[in-house]
């Protein structure tokens, strides 16, 4: 079984779960997003989204394969690039930090480590480029699905909350602890990718 990291790209976009593909909750902000959704074209506006951001500030998403075929992916940008990052009453993100946007493992392929080794290529890969940290706006009550990443999986996984809210905490992971998670903290956050489904990754909050 051959595994594969590779960067989102306008050539790779269409490998994105369907609905995902066409989701731009995070990519606009809430009016431009209910206005591409009821008269534009969603997924014509995240491939700009995606082109735009790649050609000002680089690599915004992850794509990982097995045997060839899409099994999950994670998006992250700058909140400069994130609409729907000024949306919440725990912003703004800081300074320093780059915006964990969401993420997603395709449930038949849970459990296998997929998003452990999603989650290492973005702290490289920030790292790489200068990047202190990464900033998450965590969601309390998240059992119902939603685009947005649970708080409690978020502690789970190393992240500390710096701005507390009754909903919609923001969170903050520094990335040179990133680099060194122990497995069994890796393996918290596995669940938690395979737990988020298509569906409920993409209901707005």
């Amino acid at each position: 079984m051959s595994r594969r990291v590779v960067n989102i790209t306008l050539d790779n976009l269409d490998d994105l779960p369907r609905r995902c593909r066409t989701c731009v909750f995070w990519e606009l902000d809430p009016v431009s997003r209910e206005r591409a959704d009821a008269v534009g074209d969603p997924g014509l506006e995240k491939e700009a989204w995606v082109s735009a951001t790649l050609l000002e500030w680089g690599s915004c998403g992850k794509l990982v394969y097995v045997d060839n075929v899409p099994a999950g992916f994670v998006q992250y940008a700058p909140p400069l690039y994130v609409p729907r990052s000024v949306a919440f009453p725990t912003s703004p993100v800081s300074a320093d930090a780059v915006l964990l946007m969401n993420a997603h493992i395709v449930p038949e392929f849970a459990g296998g480590g997929l998003g452990r080794m999603l989650v290492q290529g973005v702290a490289k890969d920030l790292t790489r480029r200068g990047v202190k940290a990464i900033e998450a706006f965590g969601d309390l009550k998240a059992e119902d699905g939603g685009c947005m990443v649970p708080a409690e999986y978020l502690l789970a996984v190393g992240f500390k909350t710096i701005r507390p809210h009754h909903r919609f905490p923001r969170l903050r992971l520094d990335l040179r602890s990133a680099l060194s998670w122990r497995e069994d903290v890796e393996v918290a956050l596995e669940r938690l990718l395979g737990s988020m489904t298509p569906e409920g990754a993409l209901r707005p909050v």
